[in-house]
């Protein structure tokens, strides 16, 4: 690879320009409801829901946030939701990795929007999946009634966290909560169903009803500490187990109680020491095209992704379009499906699309799931597919039967599987190579990410006949400069919606992360995955052959 060439220099500085702009929305949404908030929290001698967690982790550690992205754009006419109204992720807490959430007061004092419950029920999954301690700081108004139709009655609603909550207690979940501002409501029963409860004084309040509402229902004026402060729930109802002056103090006991907890048993993943790639990672700014319909070399990706830039291929001459092989990341041994962009020859002379799933290929990675399986090996998928491919020749070949397999391998799969959204994820060709619909144990999205149904160009062409037709049944008439206009109209629409911060906001993928901190979060991912026991076999289904 040449990186003195024009094209390099211009795709590397598009995608710095490209990461510019995420970083910059970072920022934006880690303020959260803004200066005035943070501000009127510090006069209660309150502590920001990011505070809390960086003095609640291990000193020199890092909080590999997720979600952040929640709610993003979504809610304008409510004034918006930053990041979902809740602070979460991975952190470190005396030396044992923990699932935190943090309610930010800042936003709407800390009440739930539609995407809050999701962002909740998506870190309480992960706890579940891997078996993590899971910390809530809780600092809640409750439900945001305005939306509350889509916040409380549905399976995936509010309600679902609290059985969420009844689920990780049976299965040995430990969970903490600390109430360090109001709990209302529904929401009181998060904290109430946690196996460790603690509250902060003046602060901290939990309670049913406030004071307002059980004027209204039962006439009684009550302040909010008798009815759920503090004092009232550790000496009078006994429903919280201890009480601290500060917020400070409330989080020094939470590390105490994990330091208690006996160490986790785990999947027995395989580990060795980890080596950096000798291929800088750096490259990968100027691999990557500033075209997303441009060809690039997978396989140079790869190579600046794993440990020392060493890579073991599986059947390397069969099914080129996808690439399989082993590997190590951060020391951990993985397996590795990723879609190869480039075109390449069969051995019959035909040349195969890049970035195009072929009955050949399906064939070969759905064979590669099951050993991977096999051998307990945690698989990583790099997505950058634009679908299976179509036409008389690939029906012939069997690609319904082949993708199929490799679907059912991918949705049967046991061992820890983790996606990255390097580019393209059109179509099926998002489920066979493990999107949020088959369930990996952690997804992520660089700022090249496209998720869509199928390409923006032909998507866009599509919806304008459709339009086009219905016009037509009116006895409408389209001019060429106005089928035009909306062409335009569709594809800046369509192309919004393909945008990785439009799927992080609907939390689609758990986060949109620079390209050099993938190793990182692969790390970190299988960090966690590693302390859940695989006890299941692995199901062949249709692989039948």
């Amino acid at each position: 690879m040449d990186k003195s060439t024009l094209q390099f220099n211009k795709n590397e500085d598009a995608y710095r320009l490209l990461l510019s702009r995420y970083r910059q929305m970072r920022e934006q949404i880690a303020q959260g409801g803004g200066k005035k908030q943070i501000e009127k929290i510090k006069q209660q001698n309150k502590l920001t829901a990011r505070e809390r967690i960086q003095y609640l982790i291990d000193k020199g550690s890092q909080f590999l946030e997720l979600g952040l992205f929640a709610g993003y754009d979504m809610y304008a006419q409510e004034g918006g939701c930053p990041a979902g109204g809740v602070v979460a992720g991975l952190g470190y807490v005396n030396g044992r990795q923990c699932v935190i959430v943090a309610n930010d007061m800042t936003v709407k004092a800390g009440a739930w929007f539609p995407i809050t419950a999701k962002k909740h029920l998506r870190m309480q999954e992960i706890a579940m999946q891997n078996h993590l301690p899971i910390i809530y700081l809780v600092d809640s108004a409750g439900v945001f009634l305005p939306l509350q139709d889509e916040v409380f009655p549905d399976k995936e609603h509010f309600g679902r966290v609290f059985y969420n909550n009844a689920r990780m207690s049976a299965m040995g979940i430990p969970q903490i909560a600390a109430v360090m501002g109001s709990c209302v409501a529904g929401g009181a029963y998060l904290p109430v169903m946690s196996d460790e409860l603690l509250m902060v004084e003046g602060n901290g309040s939990m309670f049913l009803a406030g004071p307002y509402l059980v004027k209204a229902a039962i006439g009684e004026d009550a302040d909010a500490e008798a009815l759920g402060g503090a004092e009232m729930h550790n000496s009078i109802s006994g429903t919280a187990d201890a009480r601290f002056p500060s917020d400070e103090a409330c989080l020094d006991h939470i590390r105490t109680s994990i330091s208690l907890l006996a160490s986790p048993q785990n999947a027995g993943l395989a580990r060795i020491t980890p080596i950096p790639p000798r291929k800088s990672p750096d490259d990968i700014y100027g691999i990557l095209p500033d075209d997303p319909t441009r060809p690039y070399d997978m396989q140079e990706i790869i190579d600046r992704l794993v440990d020392d830039s060493v890579f073991t291929p599986y059947k390397p001459e069969y099914g080129k379009t996808l690439i399989c092989g082993y590997a190590h990341i951060e020391g951990w041994a993985v397996g590795i499906v990723a879609n190869q962009r480039i075109p390449v020859r069969t051995r019959l002379g035909e040349i195969q699309m890049g970035g195009v799933i072929y009955p050949d290929s399906a064939d070969k990675a759905a064979r590669f799931v099951m050993l991977c399986n096999q051998k307990k090996l945690p698989i990583v998928f790099l997505q950058d597919v634009t679908g299976f491919m179509v036409g008389t020749r690939s029906e012939q070949a069997g690609i319904i039967k082949n993708g199929a397999k490799l679907v059912n391998a991918v949705a049967n799969s046991v061992v820890p599987k983790i996606t990255v959204i390097v580019g393209n994820s059109f179509g099926a060709g998002n489920y066979a190579m493990c999107g949020r619909a088959y369930d990996p144990r952690f997804i992520f999205a660089w700022p090249s990410a496209r998720i869509a149904v199928m390409g923006g160009q032909q998507a866009a062409e599509t919806l304008l006949q459709i339009e086009i037709s219905r016009r037509k049944k009116k006895g409408e008439t389209l001019s060429e400069d106005e089928e035009k206009k909306l062409l335009d109209e569709i594809s800046q629409k369509y192309a919004a919606q393909m945008a990785p911060h439009y799927a992080a906001a609907r939390l689609w993928v758990d986060e949109i992360i620079d390209p050099l901190d993938t190793r990182l979060y692969i790390r970190e991912a299988l960090h966690a995955a590693n302390q859940a026991p695989i006890t299941h076999n692995f199901c062949t289904g249709v692989l039948q052959v």
